[in-house]
């Protein structure tokens, strides 16, 4: 049994109302949401949310009806975490049958495609970690080409090396965390107290599958990448 996961929190400071807001004639949590109820390999789904509309849209297209989220993982301060332990407990009160893999997608990167959770499934029993975390390759580099400032404003490389970096490809490969795919194992949900208590590993996404839409910007960028998918 493989339970696939949507949370959509009401509120949302960069985007008002994004995770609803129409993306070329789609709620934004649809580019997600649909992925995971066509997916052959998803068993179940389940959205977490504390906003009535949006529950009863997922409800409606037969999301498991958990209700509406709890109030204390409502706030902007409510860690992923808890949200899926919760999501998880109360679908497993559903479902009655043990689970082997949670399948979380961020609706905030609709760029990803159902490929993208196949191959993070396959990754995830192939080599039994705790978690599978989808990544992309980091633009900035925090040992060649990210600074910060010290306590007089003056800058420098964020982690320096000994011998320093001149060139990007001198640096150690670091990645970024986006909202892609997450797999989870149940047993590793229900016992460990945050995401990276345990061994989780990369699922590597390409960059122009990998944006996460956070402010106007993002929503701009990635809506004109959609539409030039759609368009090819």
């Amino acid at each position: 049994m493989i339970l696939g996961h949507i949370g959509v929190r009401k509120g949302s400071k960069g985007v008002p109302r994004k995770n609803f807001r129409s993306l070329l004639g789609r709620p934004l949590l649809d580019w997600s949401l649909d992925i995971l109820l066509a997916h052959p390999r998803i068993d179940a789904v389940v959205v977490s949310t504390d906003d009535q509309e949006m529950y009863d849209h997922a409800i409606a297209k037969g999301t498991l009806p958990i209700g509406l989220r709890p109030d204390h993982l409502a706030t902007d301060r409510a860690a992923k975490w808890p949200v899926w332990q919760h999501a998880h407990e109360a679908s497993a009160e559903l479902l009655g049958e043990a689970q082997t893999a949670f399948v979380d997608l961020d609706v905030t990167c609709p760029l990803r495609e159902p490929a993208d959770v196949d191959r993070a499934l396959d990754l995830f029993f192939a080599e039994h970690p705790d978690m599978v975390m989808s990544c992309t390759e980091a633009r900035k580099n925090p040992y060649f080409n990210l600074v910060e400032p010290d306590e007089t404003g003056a800058l420098h490389v964020s982690k320096p090396l000994p011998d320093g970096v001149v060139a990007r490809q001198q640096a150690p490969i670091v990645y970024e965390h986006v909202g892609g795919v997450y797999v989870v194992s149940p047993s590793y949900l229900r016992t460990a107290t945050s995401l990276y208590d345990g061994r989780v590993i990369p699922y590597i996404m390409p960059p122009e599958r990998s944006l996460d839409i956070d402010s106007e910007f993002d929503w701009t960028v990635v809506e004109a990448l959609l539409k030039h998918r759609q368009s090819s």
